[in-house]
């Protein structure tokens, strides 16, 4: 059996799905395809032959994304695959498509519906593409109900063909439980993202600053991650005012999640969110939005809470819901969120189930 793996970003690749790969290993060959933008190296010593693709992962070029069509035929053409496993819409969709011409069997993996269904006119192009790729798919892999049914709804994808899968699910093991810290120094809540308007970062960057104006040193806020270009004053000011303290782009989050009490992410779309699956795992209450790809993270008042999309007043409400209770009570929600993960987010049961699915006789 040959496996050929597509994606658009080895980095996220390796973070989420390598245990996935390892297990496909196990029944043969994993040629996999994608720009090399770190652990290209890493996959490689396990044994996984790497093809660096060279992919433009923002917007739509249509040089490009010719040019991208006829390396992935090329590709396709020379590796003669068993089975095909995509994710993200450009391999999706391109490589979708010769697979479906040349009747070779493809898995399909939808990780959000992103900026691609922001827009009327964005989701016309969209449901096109994806109509063109997805057609023929043996499967096609969800991160929530929600995504799910609007490709069903928009005619993408047949009912009898979708898989909804908790995300990629987390690693246990990795993301460890840890004792919860000590408050003397003032109660952590932590950002860790991307720091871009669409992961909420606005609301959330004006929350914390009513929220530290009420609490003062009741409260610190961290937050993790680099930032595009346009918030770069905007986050110095934060620090400087002392409102955040700005840790930069970390490789492990595993320190910071360790050492927050809760973790915050108002985010306007998610597949399913990997850093709230994380910081669960890890024992942390959660602060999100009700979306979906978020929402599923939560038992709401017991290991976390729920604010409305693009609204500053229900994410301080969360916060000060948070602040006010007692250590003893924010701790037991960190638990009863480990508790979750193992019960509905164990990577092992994710990678089972999707293997299954790949596993299973192909249709005609």
């Amino acid at each position: 059996m040959k496996f050929l793996v597509i994606a658009n970003h080895s980095y996220m690749l390796w973070q989420f799905r390598k245990e996935l790969l390892l297990e496909l290993q196990k029944q043969g060959e994993v040629v996999i395809s994608m720009p090399f933008l770190g652990h290209e190296e890493d996959f490689k010593a396990l044994g996984f032959r790497c093809i660096d693709t060279e992919l433009n992962r923002r917007g739509i070029n249509p040089l490009q994304d010719l040019k991208l069509y006829r390396f992935y035929k090329k590709l396709i053409k020379e590796e003669k695959p068993d089975k095909v496993i995509t994710y993200s819409i450009k391999p999706n969709v391109y490589a979708g498509f010769i697979c479906r011409r040349k009747k070779i069997p493809y898995y399909v993996n939808v990780q959000g519906l992103g900026t691609a269904f922001q827009s009327p006119q964005m989701a016309a192009i969209a449901t096109k593409m994806y109509k063109a790729g997805l057609k023929k798919a043996e499967a096609v892999f969800f991160e929530n109900q929600f995504n799910a049914d609007e490709f069903v709804k928009r005619g993408i994808v047949p009912k009898e063909k979708e898989v909804v899968l908790n995300g990629a699910g987390v690693n246990l093991d990795l993301y460890k439980y840890q004792p919860y810290p000590s408050e003397e120094k003032g109660i952590h809540i932590l950002y860790l993202g991307r720091i871009m308007k669409e992961k909420g970062v606005e609301e959330t960057f004006d929350a914390m600053r009513i929220v530290k104006a009420r609490y003062g040193d009741k409260v610190v806020f961290d937050v993790v991650g680099f930032f595009e270009d346009e918030y770069k004053e905007t986050v110095e000011k934060l620090s400087e005012d002392g409102i955040i303290v700005f840790h930069g782009f970390q490789s492990d989050p595993k320190p910071y999640y360790a050492m927050a009490h809760c973790v915050v992410l108002a985010s306007y779309h998610e597949g399913m969110s990997n850093v709230l699956l994380e910081a669960a795992s890890t024992g942390r209450a959660l602060i999100t939005t009700d979306i979906p790809g978020c929402r599923e993270t939560v038992e709401v008042g017991l290991t976390g809470y729920l604010c409305k999309k693009q609204d500053v007043g229900t994410i301080v409400v969360c916060m000060e819901k948070f602040l006010q209770k007692s250590a003893a009570e924010r701790e037991q929600m960190g638990l009863d969120g480990r508790a979750k993960m193992e019960k509905e987010f164990s990577k092992e049961i994710i990678v089972s189930s999707t293997v299954g699915f790949i596993n299973e006789k192909t249709q005609g």
